[in-house]
């Protein structure tokens, strides 16, 4: 892995406008699989990696933290957890699409791109030999899937977690009044003994808030 110092910022103006043609294009050939109406911005990407551990976690000094990326797209989360995370860590991004992965693949080498179904994460992870990770960022377009999708996979990343870990997601503010939004926060609340829920970042297209959720639900 590099340095901070090598790694690339994920503010900078190529990276955003690259993700937007590379949004469209992915929509336009697939529409069934995405739910969002852009890439997220980078301030919205930084708000969710936040949860990334800076250095290596206590119950796992000898070797650096572990973070999965649920749908990641076109990468622009991926850059937020690149930049805070520490020399030795490992970032394991799950993704569906096929296009997609390839793209990843070449467009940011350094991240570990594994593809499959996010709702069979326990499998997907030790086939990578991973037993826990430290935390779980999503991009998944919960919008699109049924409510027991919704569960199956919030399930999959409770069991995963390693103590003192957590999961971010997010919601489109002009959303959460909606039947869908008000369910989908019923199933974190389910899921997570504790869902905080951050200020409105208006800096993204639409402006959205974040879900932060740890202690997994038996």
């Amino acid at each position: 892995m590099t340095t901070s110092q090598q790694r690339p910022q994920a503010g900078k103006a190529g990276s955003v406008f690259a993700d937007y043609r590379k949004f469209a294009a992915r929509a336009a050939r697939k529409p069934g699989l995405v739910g969002a109406v852009a890439p997220s911005s980078p301030y919205l990407a930084r708000e969710m990696a936040a949860v990334v551990p800076r250095s290596r976690p206590a119950s796992n000094s000898s070797t650096g933290p572990v973070v999965v990326e649920l749908g990641p797209g076109t990468g622009a989360l991926s850059r937020a957890v690149r930049d805070r995370l520490p020399e030795g860590g490992r970032h394991l991004a799950i993704e569906l699409d096929g296009g997609m992965v390839e793209h990843l693949r070449v467009d940011l080498p350094w991240l570990e791109v594994v593809q499959g179904d996010a709702a069979k994460l326990r499998t997907l992870l030790a086939d990578a030999e991973v037993d826990e990770v430290d935390a779980v960022v999503s991009g998944l377009p919960w919008s699109i899937f049924s409510g027991e999708l919704q569960r199956d996979i919030l399930s999959e990343v409770g069991k995963v977690l390693a103590p003192g870990g957590a999961f971010t997601t997010f919601a489109y503010v002009h959303a959460l009044g909606m039947a869908g939004a008000r369910a989908f926060r019923h199933r974190l609340d389910g899921a997570f003994d504790e869902v905080l829920t951050s200020r409105t970042v208006w800096r993204n297209v639409p402006p959205a808030r974040v879900y932060t959720c740890r202690r997994p639900r038996d």
